[in-house]
């Protein structure tokens, strides 16, 4: 019989036991939180703002509505979804407090203190009741999850009967050579670019890593399904490089 302490799974190309990755992923959003946000737009080029925008419209928040941002960082999704509903709540949980710490810097966070919490907690465990939200969103933070189908099922278990799930997530190009173009985009730029601004190669070259270690569009698909998910189905984004996964708890 295989212990649970014998369990591995990957972080980046490397295995590891599962019990040590969620340690390992906050050592990386610990390094990188003071320049997480810079990063984002210089590895995208400004398309992730693009994508999460592609998010909100797709999710058409509305006034009222109750949201839970998993893996929230920095709030920037938080604050999409505030301002697109016009009232409502947004609750960030994250598991990485100085990601927590930056998000209330902003100036968005402190315009809307009174429709924001900021909590740090699991994604395998979260914190709430069951059937307490509205909304589940979670951006570029599922790959970095230890068991994703557990917090699949969580986002299941703490969504009300008519919730919503979107994860926006980097996924695989259909095209073989354009996959392997981007490829060494990533990984012969990326961490070099977290070297220059944020003297942080080793935390990016995880980052590159974990996408490509990540389920592809279909399989993922199945898994959001296999959590209960109704009317599941996905999008995708710059031709694959992301892809929006949406579903239903009915």
């Amino acid at each position: 019989m295989t212990n649970d302490s014998d369990k591995t799974t990957h972080f980046g190309f490397e295995t590891v036991a599962e019990g040590d990755k969620a340690g390992r992923v906050q050592g990386v959003f610990n390094s990188v939180a003071s320049k997480y946000d810079v990063m984002n737009d210089v590895m995208s080029v400004g398309i992730h703002r693009i994508w999460k925008e592609a998010m909100m419209d797709w999710l058409a928040p509305r006034a009222g509505q109750k949201l839970l941002d998993v893996a929230g960082g920095t709030g920037d999704v938080s604050f999409k979804f505030l301002e697109r509903a016009g009232s409502g709540h947004a609750t960030v949980l994250d598991l990485t407090e100085p990601m927590l710490v930056e998000g209330r810097k902003r100036a968005e966070a402190a315009a809307m203190v009174d429709s924001l919490d900021w909590v740090v907690g699991d994604a395998m465990a979260l914190p709430f009741e069951d059937n307490t939200f509205d909304v589940y969103t979670i951006s570029f933070g599922i790959r970095n999850v230890t068991r994703p189908q557990e917090a699949l099922n969580e986002a299941y278990r703490v969504l009300r009967p008519g919730g919503r799930l979107m994860v926006l997530e980097f996924s695989q190009l259909p095209n073989p050579m354009m996959q392997k173009a981007y490829d060494l985009y990533s990984f012969n730029v990326i961490p070099r670019m977290g070297q220059l601004i944020a003297n942080d190669r080793d935390s990016y070259q995880y980052l590159v890593e974990s996408i490509r270690n990540f389920p592809d569009q279909e399989i993922f698909l199945g898994m959001v399904k296999t959590a209960g998910f109704e009317q599941a189905k996905y999008r995708n984004l710059t031709m694959g490089v992301a892809a929006l996964h949406s579903g239903w708890k009915l």
